[in-house]
């Protein structure tokens, strides 16, 4: 096989769990551009359309579900729906997930309603989308691809409120190295990337605060806050033949920020 083909997803199914947001988005389109047939949701049914539109545009098939990843009946509706239009599942990316900079409290009085708040949306959106997709492709027999979407902050702390999110991002790192583990005897490989602060509306509340993107800027060594586009060269190298000796890992995406801790 020429290396770049082993890139390539022709005739794979992707299904991209929050591909409506920035993060996700931009991986279903690359995963597209690389072969894939895409399905994308997100809560908001809008969103997700929107989304499967940049996919399309991009010459891929996709099609999109409005679906809330926390729930169980939802997830496996999706799943269902996949097998009912396409025979099977290869790829699962988890991109739901955010919220940090929305529920920012000492650790000492965090709350009890936005530490579940961030779980639900990281954490257990992750576990849900995941389980009916992966038992899919058990009982396909045919292997798979599981990417999670983790963060330097499953390693890196900060001196604010962000307890409940670092611990909902080193869950899932440490959730990735047993998935990977447990499911490597159905040829069903599992990893993630863990970015830093990637530009996006949602980083932005952050991102937007005086001095905040300069005092980050300084700590990264490439001396830029990273883009979406930093992250689909990763996500397509562990969803693709170039990553099949490859099972829980996290690749930290961050510009060299941890190589300076």
């Amino acid at each position: 096989m020429n290396p770049i083909d082993a890139f390539r997803l022709d005739g794979k199914v992707a299904f991209v769990s929050g591909g409506g947001g920035a993060i996700g988005s931009a991986i279903a389109v690359a995963l597209g551009q690389a072969g894939a047939q895409l399905v994308v949701t997100d809560k908001d049914a809008d969103r997700a359309e929107a989304a499967a539109v940049r996919v399309r545009e991009a010459a891929a098939e996709c099609i999109a579900f409005g679906a809330d990843s926390t729930r169980e009946s939802e997830a496996e509706r999706v799943v269902a729906g996949i097998l009912d239009r396409y025979g099977h599942l290869d790829i699962v990316v988890n991109a739901v997930g955010g919220g940090a900079a929305e529920v920012l409290f000492d650790a000492e009085t965090y709350p009890r309603d936005a530490w579940d708040w961030i779980m639900e949306l990281n954490l257990r959106s992750t576990l849900v989308a995941t389980q009916p997709a992966v038992r899919a492709m058990i009982a396909a027999g045919n292997g798979g691809k599981v990417l999670n979407i983790s963060s330097v902050r499953a390693q890196l702390a900060l001196r604010q409120g962000y307890s409940a999110y670092v611990a909902a991002k080193g869950a899932i790192s440490s959730l990735t190295r047993q998935w990977a583990t447990e499911w490597a005897k159905h040829g069903i490989t599992v990893n993630a990337i863990a970015p830093t602060f990637i530009d996006t509306p949602q980083a932005g509340m952050m991102l937007e605060k005086p001095g905040f993107k300069g005092t980050l800027i300084d700590r990264i060594p490439l001396a830029r806050v990273g883009e979406t586009g930093d992250l689909v060269g990763a996500a397509i190298f562990f969803v693709s033949p170039a990553a099949s000796f490859v099972t829980g890992q996290i690749l930290t995406i961050d510009g060299g920020l941890t190589a300076t801790q």
